[in-house]
């Protein structure tokens, strides 16, 4: 993970250039740089902190404090001067972050308004969390404490997290919990996954982002409905075997069709009570 320590003198400029372009590839209303560059408090405070934590870094603390609360006044973003952030950093709409002394950034890293990352501990030393590369950080959501968010890692809307994320994991909640497990799904994971998509099914079963109790109840159903069809698929192979014939047409998959709500159209109006 890289931070602004190890950036060449001759490099802000650049880093800048990076920040207006990142932009443009994570917000579609972005339209021209004159325009991000005027309307963005996300970057007018990322550009200010790129100058306020070379100052911290010369020994310069208190300008650099005041540039930062300068930048908190403008933007509504508080970002201590001694917090190391990487390169392409993002803060979309912006208002309510507050980023710890700390707290470090990886590149390409993104957070949402009313993002904390913050401290547990009135002791000096690390005590704020670390965002590597790629991390997406939700509305309103909490990271607290020297803990550190993998490569990758997407945190929910209004997530509290105060344990280590594991690399390309995704954890919702308060506390949070991981509901995607990091890297690859296990064997009977991918094997719902499967049957959900075979069935016609999955855009009810197989989502990541659905609620929590939803999704367990959908998985519990797949389960069983699997489970089921290997039993009927047994019964019907001794019955074959024993010259009976009775399973000679699968039922189809279910269609969106077949899900969808009665119309307005088809119900009787309810006559009025007197």
């Amino acid at each position: 993970m890289n931070s602004n320590d190890s950036n060449p003198p001759d490099g802000l400029f650049c880093r800048i250039r990076e920040d207006i372009d990142s932009v443009f590839n994570r917000d579609p209303a972005a339209r021209t740089r004159l325009e991000v560059l005027l309307n963005y408090p996300g970057l007018h405070a990322a550009l200010a902190h790129r100058w306020s934590h070379r100052l911290w870094n010369a020994d310069w603390k208190g300008l650099a404090r005041f540039i930062s609360t300068l930048s908190r006044f403008w933007t509504g973003i508080e970002i201590h001067p001694g917090a190391k952030i990487g390169r392409r950093f993002f803060i979309d709409h912006g208002m309510g972050v507050v980023i710890g002394e700390t707290a470090e950034i990886g590149d390409d890293v993104t957070l949402y308004h009313g993002v904390t990352l913050g401290g547990t501990s009135w002791n000096g030393g690390k005590r704020h969390p670390t965002l590597e590369d790629g991390v997406v950080v939700g509305a309103g959501a909490k990271v607290l404490g020297p803990i550190i968010v993998g490569r990758g890692a997407k945190i929910g809307s209004n997530a509290v997290v105060v344990k280590a994320v594991p690399a390309e994991a995704t954890v919702v909640g308060p506390a949070a919990r991981v509901i995607i497990p990091a890297a690859c799904q296990d064997a009977k994971e991918q094997a719902r996954r499967d049957f959900a998509e075979r069935i016609g099914f999955p855009s009810y079963a197989a989502q990541p982002d659905l609620p929590d109790p939803v999704l367990a109840a959908m998985r519990d159903m797949l389960d069983h409905m699997q489970a089921s069809e290997a039993r009927m698929d047994r019964i019907c192979g001794d019955l074959h075997k024993a010259g009976i014939e009775v399973c000679s047409e699968r039922p189809e998959a279910i269609r969106a069709e077949t899900l969808a709500t009665v119309h307005e159209d088809d119900v009787e109006p309810t006559p009025p009570q007197q």
